[in-house]
């Protein structure tokens, strides 16, 4: 078994078979986007070679992305996950005091 199918493997046992509603599949989308961007930032700081640095913190900019559109349809199903977002921003402004 190479290491794709091992990686695939692993995806398969963390995220889809665990994902039992659009819901909980969305939100476990939004995870394995957020755990690439932070894969390519860190290969980005190690990096020697300047090409690849800017590559790796472009795709991590693009799985972002990914992560937005996922919390975009998030939001249209669970309007409860909307109303709790927007308690969160209240509650972090009234805490730091920032708009």
């Amino acid at each position: 078994m190479n290491i794709l199918d091992k990686i695939d493997n692993m995806l398969s046992e963390l995220f889809i078979e665990k994902a039992e509603d659009d819901i909980e599949m969305l939100r476990l989308s939004m995870i394995a986007e957020f755990d690439a961007a932070n894969l390519y930032e860190r290969f980005a700081k190690q990096t020697r070679n300047e090409d690849i640095r800017k590559a790796m913190l472009d795709i991590a900019k693009e799985e972002k992305v990914h992560a937005g559109e996922f919390e975009a349809l998030l939001m249209k199903l669970d309007p409860e996950y909307s109303k709790d977002k927007k308690e969160g921003y209240k509650e972090i402004k009234d805490l730091i005091g920032r708009k």
